[in-house]
């Protein structure tokens, strides 16, 4: 399984609204162009004073990966959807692609 972690660096007084459009609007949008999300939310801490969250998303390969987002990034439904209030909050972000067991992603379900 190929793991992706996103964070982002926000722009401030956003997080809670990005986080809601996140998890209401975005995350939904993800999983109905069969995108894996694992989970995403705010981060705990706020690194050098910053607010910032995060995306976690699981696919079978990199082919899959690039596939996936290529495809979906396209689309109508990202660009006339919660496109603009997703990218407009955000300041920064930094993606880790990684291979890990599917065990890593299970844990994140059973909390």
């Amino acid at each position: 399984m190929i793991l992706e972690i996103r964070t982002y660096r926000l722009k401030p007084g956003t997080r809670d609204e990005f986080v809601r459009v996140m998890r209401d609007e975005s995350v939904p949008l993800l999983e109905r162009a069969g995108i894996r999300v694992v989970d995403c939310g705010a981060s705990l801490v706020a690194e050098d004073g910053h607010e910032e969250a995060y995306l976690i998303r699981a696919f079978a390969s990199l082919d899959e990966h690039r596939r996936q987002e290529d495809a979906f990034y396209a689309s109508e439904a990202w660009g006339h959807g919660p496109r603009e209030a997703i990218v407009s909050r955000i300041d920064s972000y930094h993606t880790i692609v990684l291979d890990a067991p599917e065990e890593i992603a299970q844990t994140f379900h059973s909390r």
